[in-house]
């Protein structure tokens, strides 16, 4: 007998794409113990954070004086104060110049880490390991040594080794420029890991026949990565990146430390240490930060729709 041969759609007809099914109820309950715990670590203290913002509320409160409700009162004070909006600017310039400037330096990595060898591969991630795990604060000591007027490596390879006498003693932390080029330096440095290894465990998942099909179809190394590898490793890209747009928004320990050393605090803070100026101020200080958990939703609002596009394809 022979065999029947499939039908035939000559209609011209789009072919009709199935939905995605989507997951059982049951599978949202697996949620909730997470949700629990965010919600009673984190519910809180934010929802006490948002009622502050609409009150008066400073030190006497803390000792007992009843709060008196003074409604958008802070949130105008804070926005119609123009250094305010220029500490919001700086912030968000800071957070993606640093955001760009560490995913760059760690997608290099991990492909470069993808290509050597088993003794430099082990090398790089012990390295890296190394200074992912040096505790903030200790981190920061070596920097500011490196950095340092008199006896920092930094001006000593510049003034002596290279032979720029202007850098003999220079001070990196008094303008505002050199302060977030070290800032920047240092946050990059400290943050380049994570990216690292995330993005060198989505390398790993990169199928390796596609990659030779296409370098046997005549596809360059430039051709292979930004039309392969980049698009499957989108989004992982995304969520890395989404991180750390958060991440860098709200640095705190690194410009304080560098401000304490010498900086001028007026000309370099940044959301983080304008909110900790308002130490006496908690109902100013609740109002900026309710300001920046807007402008980080705002921020990474963009990433999410994508993620969420690309996951309904």
């Amino acid at each position: 007998m022979a065999a029947t041969a499939p039908a035939v759609d000559v209609t011209g007809a789009a072919p009709v794409t199935p939905r995605r099914r989507r997951p059982p109820f049951g599978a949202y309950g697996l949620l909730v113990p997470a949700a629990v715990v965010i919600g009673v670590a984190l519910g809180y203290p934010l929802v006490r954070q948002f009622v502050i913002s609409f009150q008066e509320y400073g030190l006497r409160q803390q000792f007992g004086q009843p709060a008196e409700w003074v409604g958008l009162a802070n949130y105008t004070d804070l926005l119609t104060d123009p250094y305010v909006w220029t500490v919001i600017g700086r912030s968000i310039l800071f957070c993606l110049l640093n955001a760009a400037v560490t995913m760059v330096v760690g997608v290099a990595l991990a492909v470069l880490m993808s290509r050597v060898g088993k003794v430099a591969r082990t090398t790089l991630q012990v390295s890296l390991l190394l200074a992912w795990g040096t505790p903030v604060l200790a981190s920061m000591t070596v920097w500011q040594w490196l950095f340092d007027t008199q006896y920092g490596v930094i001006n000593w390879v510049l003034s002596e080794v290279l032979g720029i006498d202007s850098m003999a003693g220079h001070s990196w932390i008094i303008e505002p420029l050199s302060f977030y080029f070290v800032a920047t330096v240092i946050v990059v440095w400290m943050s380049v890991p994570f990216v690292v290894f995330s993005v060198y465990a989505g390398l790993l998942q990169v199928p390796e026949e596609t990659m030779e099909a296409a370098q046997l179809d005549g596809a360059s190394g430039w051709q292979r990565f930004w039309g392969i590898t980049i698009p499957m490793m989108r989004p992982v890209l995304s969520i890395v990146m989404l991180l750390q747009v958060i991440w860098d928004l709200k640095v705190f320990t690194q410009i304080y430390v560098l401000q304490r050393a010498g900086a001028p605090t007026r000309d370099t803070n940044l959301l983080g240490t304008l909110i900790y100026s308002y130490a006496g101020e908690f109902s100013k200080a609740g109002a900026l930060a309710t300001i920046m958990l807007v402008i980080t939703l705002a921020l990474t609002g963009f990433y999410i729709r994508q993620m969420l596009k690309e996951d309904e394809l």
